[in-house]
């Protein structure tokens, strides 16, 4: 099989037909006029990665009222995935209710340049969050050692969709940013004519600026 580098943020989802715990799905079909998170975990019936699967459970409602999916992945078999989610319903009481790609020939994994070539055939824990046009906006890549935060995907989920909506940047550790708090960016004036105007936004309390480079507003 030929190896495939990861996509690029701005790419289109790959089209794949997969296998998961709910039944065969077409993606980004499944998820069509929605955003999704794929996260793909080493291996199922490990210790970090069960802790994940738990931590993206209790945010399950978090995502849905962003209008936000998930779908987890790893190359075990789908009777293996079964068997996991069973296991953490019986012991931690949680009911995974996300369907889990089982890519046991490695095709999707290859295909989004998930398994890392020091790891064996290990799927590494990597973040895809895609838009309602199925374009992948941004991705995370973890090491096998350290878990996720899903608090953290929450956030990057709700400050993307929210640049969307209002043509704004999102500023560092939104909404608790140590300078303009929960407020966000508006981008840099490209001319004499756009700094003339954020002058007068200012002055009207429309917006607030540091300097003409660096305004902020309320969203």
């Amino acid at each position: 099989m030929e190896e495939r580098k990861m996509p690029l943020i701005g790419d289109k989802f790959p089209e794949v037909e997969v296998q998961t715990t709910h039944g065969k799905l077409k993606l980004p079909d499944e998820f069509k006029g929605r955003w999704f998170i794929l996260f793909s975990h080493p291996a199922d019936f490990t210790p970090v990665c069960t802790t994940e699967f738990v931590a993206f459970q209790k945010r399950y409602e978090e995502f849905e009222k962003l209008n936000c999916g998930l779908i987890g992945l790893s190359i075990d078999q789908v009777f293996s995935h079964i068997k996991w989610v069973e296991w953490i319903k019986e012991n931690l009481d949680y009911d995974i209710k996300f369907p889990i790609i089982a890519d046991d020939t490695g095709k999707v994994a290859n295909e989004l340049g998930i398994i890392h070539p020091a790891k064996g055939t290990n799927t590494v824990r990597a973040v895809f969050v895609v838009d309602p046009d199925s374009v992948i906006r941004a991705m995370l890549y973890y090491p096998q050692e350290l878990g996720r935060n899903m608090d953290e995907i929450l956030r990057m989920v709700k400050g993307l969709q929210l640049a969307d909506k209002e043509g704004v940047a999102i500023p560092a550790n939104w909404p608790n940013n140590e300078i303009v708090e929960d407020e966000v960016i508006i981008g840099p004036a490209s001319s004499f004519d756009e700094i003339k105007e954020r002058e007068e936004a200012q002055a009207r309390g429309e917006i607030k600026c540091f300097d003409w480079w660096l305004c902020h507003k309320k969203a």
